[in-house]
């Protein structure tokens, strides 16, 4: 049995699904003292996409301010199961952990895949180690992976030859080979991680596959923002800390960039705002930096009056003259929250740009088990520009006290996200705004 633990944050929604991709079931782990969390509803509705077996389970059931009855209710009615079926454990005391291992093995389907076909292997995950190089960790669908071979990255087409096979329990542990539905690392002595993208499909480079696993994208950043150090001397020590930490993270971009105030810096690229403030931290305290960002963006595309596209990350460098169409990300959202915020969330998301697609009233489920929260619910779906939701979350986290934010979570208990690109008629001119359809 392998177990993958995912990162729940929308920034790394990719990630998530790629490790999805790579299981036959997933456990549903919500802590008892809080309840369902936004980012958990949507990775649930992830598994569920790919139709896979979800197990139930309630955390921290030890703590006082712990409410198993309550949130196994809530658990009940969204996968609708039944509330005796969520299982209920106490990783720090132990309590429950046996008869969830034991329901894992119940339940979980055994992989399945071609023991004969031409080896493929799916990339879920990567590190960086000093003294192996990149460690790359596989999920095996067809065939069977043996060190001393040569491997392909299919979406690169780079071969290297394998040093090293073999699974982790929990420790790294040698072993002869990978076969269908084995889960390991592969070691190459590859020294840059961008070379062993997640989603990747991996093959032997000869008499390999020919056609990759479905699923796989480039990393695409989604916010941008300048670093400078304090300090114009640390202008070097910047440049090669970014280059460090590149080979642990392949989403992260950056090119060099002036500015009259700030000085000498780079231009980043990152997947969201938890990635931004992650890079950001790891820069200042592993390296010894100090550091200034600027507010972070969204990418623009523009495309001017010749025909010729330009793609914009920094407002400094907006193209001049006029421009045919322009392009920006937009987020599209569901949002289910208590129905007396209706009237709130409209004004909100028309303020914001936003265009609402509809109203479902959500009745009181029926369910054995008495779960305090206020129903009727309701559901919308919103398509708002990225960069409001950009400004306003950077806004919300920066401003808002630690209550105020706990309790903002809880009564908008889902915000399933999407990112898309989206035409902008005219950088002047603001899309029509819908009302709602009760």
């Amino acid at each position: 049995m392998h177990l993958i633990d995912t990162p729940g944050h929308v920034d790394f929604t990719y990630e998530v699904s790629r490790a999805l991709e790579a299981c036959e079931g997933a456990v549903l782990l919500v802590d008892a003292a809080q309840g369902i969390e936004a980012q958990t509803l949507a990775n649930l509705y992830l598994a569920l996409d790919k139709d896979l077996t979800i197990i139930p389970v309630l955390n921290k059931i030890d703590l006082p301010a712990a409410d198993p009855d309550r949130y196994a209710g809530e658990i009940a009615n969204i996968i609708g199961c039944e509330p005796s079926d969520v299982l209920r454990v106490s990783g720090k005391t132990g309590e429950g952990v046996p008869a969830l291992i034991d329901e894992v093995i119940r339940q979980i389907p055994a992989p399945v895949g071609n023991a004969d076909a031409p080896a493929r292997a799916m990339i879920f995950d990567s590190v960086y180690d000093t003294y192996r190089g990149v460690v790359t960790y596989v999920r095996v669908v067809d065939g069977k992976v043996m060190p001393r071979e040569k491997i392909k990255m299919m979406s690169t087409g780079t071969t290297h030859e394998l040093l090293e096979v073999g699974i982790v329990s929990p420790e790294p542990k040698a072993t002869a080979g990978l076969g269908v539905g084995e889960v390991g690392y592969l070691i190459t002595g590859v020294k840059d991680v961008r070379q062993s993208k997640v989603g990747d499909t991996v093959t032997l480079a000869r008499g390999g596959a020919t056609e990759p696993l479905t699923g796989y994208r480039e990393p695409r950043p989604m916010v941008y923002s300048g670093l400078y150090p304090v300090d114009g001397s640390d202008y070097p020590v910047l440049r090669d800390a970014l280059d460090k930490l590149q080979l642990n993270d392949a989403a992260l971009t950056y090119e060099p960039e002036t500015s009259v105030a700030l000085g000498f810096g780079f231009r980043c690229g990152f997947l969201g705002l938890l990635h931004m403030e992650i890079s950001r931290e790891r820069l200042e305290r592993e390296f010894g930096l100090n550091l200034i960002s600027t507010a972070p963006n969204v990418v623009y595309r523009v495309v001017l009056e010749g025909g010729e596209e330009v793609v914009v990350t920094n407002p400094s460098v907006w193209p001049e003259g006029k421009a045919r169409e322009i392009y920006e990300p937009i987020v599209k959202c569901t949002i289910i929250a208590p129905s007396e915020f209706i009237g709130s969330i409209m004004e909100l998301c028309q303020s914001r740009r936003g265009e609402l697609g509809g109203w479902i009233i959500c009745p009181r489920p029926v369910s054995n088990c008495v779960t305090p929260c206020r129903w009727p619910r309701s559901s919308s779906t919103s398509s708002t520009p990225s960069s409001r939701v950009l400004a306003d979350t950077r806004a919300w986290t920066t401003r808002r006290p630690a209550s105020r934010k706990r309790h903002w979570s809880r009564s908008t208990s889902c915000c399933r996200v999407r990112r898309s690109m989206h035409s902008v008629r005219s950088c002047t001119r603001t899309p029509p705004l819908h009302t709602a359809t009760r």
